[in-house]
């Protein structure tokens, strides 16, 4: 697994590249090859990944936002580390194309998955974290994440659904959909994952620790995607609205 091209996107060399490497193992690989050479996957660096992430995100936030309460800090937080935003910081790295899939995951699209390449980069944070220690991390997170967040981002992602309501009923389309498609973890620390459709397409979907923060955050992927120009989920729904 050859990653020097992605230590030049990052902008410094790995210590110990096994982690790394251990970083981008998708379970369904480690899967396939454990009867051959033993892969470890990467579900232990993610959940690493994560706590090191809410750390260094919920220092930022608080020396960044000085007058923010609380409450709305712990909000911020949570917009920073959600499925859509860190996939899309995986995307803009091309963290897809590292990724070691099985077969099955690789022929479903898994490389392009939101929640998969989140999860790879919650992965590549612990690994980080473990090779180089938490500055390292923040000198990352400084170069890729926190230039990203100001008043306008923040208001971008703070309501998403009445963004989208706003274009869907400005293009005169019929009405959006909300469902919650899967319930996860024990009783005390729910995780609700939602999807939003419209006329049969779904448009986004997300996670979070109540219904309508997953809802908001499947939202707010389908706004992302809709920017993306042609092919974007709803372009051709929204072409056949234009044309009657």
């Amino acid at each position: 697994m050859d990653l020097t091209d992605l230590e030049r996107k990052v902008g410094f060399p790995f210590r110990n590249r096994r982690l790394f490497q251990q970083a981008f193992t998708h379970t369904s690989f480690a899967h396939e090859k454990k009867g051959n050479v033993f892969h470890e996957d990467n579900e232990r660096l993610e959940f690493l990944g994560d706590a090191v992430l809410e750390l260094a995100v919920s220092e930022f936030l608080f020396h960044r936002f000085p007058d923010m309460s609380e409450g709305d800090l712990t909000r911020t937080r949570a917009r920073v580390v959600c499925e859509p935003s860190l996939a899309a910081f995986a995307h803009e790295l091309d963290f897809g194309q590292y990724v070691r899939l099985g077969k099955g995951e690789e022929m479903t699209g898994g490389r392009t998955r939101p929640a998969l390449l989140a999860d790879v980069f919650e992965a590549f944070v612990g690994a980080l974290y473990l090779d180089q220690g938490l500055d390292r991390v923040k000198q990352f997170l400084h170069a890729v994440v926190f230039p990203r967040i100001d008043e306008k981002w923040l208001s971008q992602v703070t309501d998403a659904k009445s963004q989208l309501q706003e274009i869907v009923q400005q293009e005169r389309m019929g009405p959006l959909e909300y469902q919650i498609v899967d319930i996860q973890g024990p009783a005390h620390d729910r995780h609700f994952v939602a999807e939003v459709w419209l006329e049969g397409k779904r448009l986004g979907r997300g996670s979070g620790r109540s219904k309508k923060e997953a809802e908001q955050r499947a939202a707010f992927e389908a706004l992302q995607n809709w920017e993306q120009g042609p092919g974007r989920p709803g372009h051709d729904i929204a072409d056949s609205h234009r044309q009657r």
